[in-house]
This record gives C-alpha cells, sequence and structure tokens, in this order.
C-alpha cells in the first residue's frame, strides 16, 4: 500500500463543474499543487495525475482501477453513497465527506421553506406575476399559519438537523428528533426517539424535516404509510436526499389533501425531470438542490480539506468526517 506523499511532491486534484475550489485553495497559500476539472471528459482524462481527489457528482468507482496513485478523496459535499467504502478500504484509499460545511446554508433553506410554506410566499410570488392583490381571507383554514407552539419533527439531528432544531426554538416550536444514537443530547431538541419510532411520531408533528443521509435505512422512508400518518395540516421538508422519499406517494398526498404541502430541495434523479409532477403541484415549492450553495461554500469546504491534508503529512489515520 503506498504512503500519502509528502507536501513537496503531493497533487491535489479538484473536480466540479460550478465551484472555484483551486481559486479558494490558492488563496491559502499552502504551497501544494493543484488544478481543477470543470467536466467529466477532462475530469476523466486527468484523473490520473492527483494524489488527492476533491469531488462530489464527477466521482466514479472505477476511477480506483484507472487512478492507482489516489490515497485521499475529500467528498466536497454531505453525501457519500455514490462512493464503493468497501473497495476503497482494500484499495487503501481513504474517504472523508463534508459534513458541516453546509450546515449553516441547508438549515437557512429549511426554514426558507419552511417559512414560504407557512407564510403562502410562493402563492404571494406567483400573485406577484401576475399582478394580482390578494385580499383578506374570511376562511380561517386558507390564512397564514404563525409557527410558535407547533411541533417539528426532524429526522437526522447531525450538524444540519441540530441547528434546524435551534432555529425552531427561537420561532416557539416544540422539537422532536430522531436519530440513531439516541444518547447524544442535542440542543434545541426537547425529545429525542430512536428511529424504529418514526412512524408512531408523525401524527405529532405539524412539519416534518428529513435531514439524514441516504442509506438502506432511510431510503424510500417517506413513503405513503408515511404520509397517511401524517396530519391532515402537516407539512413535509426534504433537504436529505431524494431518495428518502418516493415522489409518486408524495405527490398523491399532496393531490388527495393527504397533507397541506411540502418543501422540496432535492429529487431522484436530479435534474427533475420534465414530465415529473411536482412541477405543477401548487401546494410545493420546489428547489434544485440549492439548500447547500452559497458564496462561503468553497471556503468551508478547502478548511476541511486543508485539516485532513495536514493530519496525513503527519502521517495520522484520524481524519476529520472520515468514512474510510
Amino acid at each position: 500500500m503506498a504512503k500519502f506523499p509528502k507536501r513537496d511532491a503531493l497533487r491535489v486534484h479538484f473536480a466540479h463543474p460550478a465551484y472555484q475550489l483551486a481559486d479558494r485553495f490558492a488563496l491559502k497559500n499552502t504551497g501544494i499543487e493543484h488544478f481543477q476539472t470543470f467536466n467529466m471528459e477532462d475530469t476523466k482524462a486527468r484523473i490520473g495525475e492527483g494524489d488527492v481527489f476533491v469531488c462530489s457528482g464527477f466521482w466514479q468507482n472505477k476511477f480506483l482501477e484507472t487512478a492507482p496513485n489516489i490515497r485521499f478523496v475529500q467528498v466536497c459535499a454531505v453525501g457519500f453513497d455514490q462512493f464503493d467504502q468497501t473497495a476503497m478500504a482494500e484499495k487503501g484509499v481513504k474517504l472523508a465527506n463534508g459534513a458541516g460545511v453546509n450546515a449553516n446554508a441547508v438549515s437557512d433553506h429549511a426554514f426558507a421553506l419552511i417559512l414560504g410554506l407557512t407564510r403562502k410566499i410562493h402563492e404571494a410570488r406567483d400573485n406577484q406575476a401576475r399582478k394580482f392583490w390578494r385580499g383578506m381571507i374570511s376562511n380561517m383554514n386558507e390564512r397564514e399559519e404563525e409557527l410558535p407552539g407547533k411541533t417539528l419533527l426532524i429526522y437526522g439531528t447531525g450538524a444540519i438537523g441540530g441547528r434546524i432544531a435551534s432555529l425552531a426554538k427561537a420561532f416557539g416550536m416544540a422539537t422532536i428528533g430522531v436519530r440513531r444514537d439516541t444518547n447524544k443530547e442535542v440542543a434545541g431538541i426537547d425529545e429525542m426517539y430512536s428511529t424504529e419510532h418514526f412512524l408512531s411520531l408523525l401524527p405529532k408533528a405539524d412539519i416534518v424535516v428529513l435531514a439524514c443521509p441516504l442509506n438502506d435505512e432511510t431510503r424510500g422512508l417517506m413513503n405513503s404509510e408515511a404520509f397517511a400518518a401524517m396530519k391532515r395540516t402537516a407539512y413535509f421538508i426534504n433537504v436529505a436526499r431524494g431518495g428518502c422519499m418516493v415522489e409518486s406517494d408524495l405527490v398523491s398526498a399532496v393531490r388527495s389533501g393527504q397533507i397541506a404541502g411540502a418543501g422540496i430541495d432535492v429529487t431522484d434523479p436530479e435534474p427533475l425531470p420534465e414530465n415529473s409532477e411536482l412541477w405543477n403541484l401548487e401546494e410545493v415549492i420546489l428547489t434544485s438542490h440549492t439548500g447547500g450553495e452559497t458564496r462561503a461554500y468553497e471556503d468551508n469546504v478547502v478548511d476541511v480539506l486543508i485539516e485532513n491534508l495536514d493530519r496525513l503529512l503527519e502521517g495520522r489515520e484520524d481524519l476529520k468526517n472520515q468514512i474510510v
């Protein structure tokens, strides 16, 4: 198993279609050689040139065979379900994700979706486009809502879910958390339950938020049974992964009035196909996986990368956010 290169021999390959990772890394003056590719064709052509690969969507497991020099992969996102962890371990390739780099951004986005739905901002924007001034509403059930006193159920209380809970407390909400390890206290969570209780907790919630990774346990978590367990006045928010929900079941739940609406930032597949019924649902606010995207994103990723490079150069085996 090859050793990690020394600093003067190290080369970092950034691969992302939009984020200016190499430019932000250069500003850190590390002295480490680096370059960036912005499309899959160039990435494949140069995959063998780097010892460290920083990527998200451009990863292909066959790179483990075609790029034997890679010793470390830094994911510039939180999700890592696309990586063959067993194969990476066998090849001696370390893997770390970007957990925490978008905690502020995604939790802010989750609350933007919550506020958008409860304050009917999406309807106001549609009215603005039509130059329609909505009058006052007699039917109380059709008016905007207030968050104080409502119950927020969060599946996944890591960095993102924990901050969503803290924001919820600032709005006077009650919070219920769901996670595998219930022994870990999370600020802002009033009640914590293990994952097997999730279905039974849904009837208590006014808003259900997914902030979890995609894995065997969470794939298809929000399905027809889950939506049927929710209040008809409740909202569903997904800032996790599209695979955590069954799209057709969500569409049915919204159309039938089983739930009041949904705020969706992630879909499966992405981009969302033009023929998806989600596009046309008035009760759904749909954003194109922009929850984690902010002006600070590249710097947040680079900070995690540099810390891990320093550890590897020191010969340490423990990495920040290490997966493999």
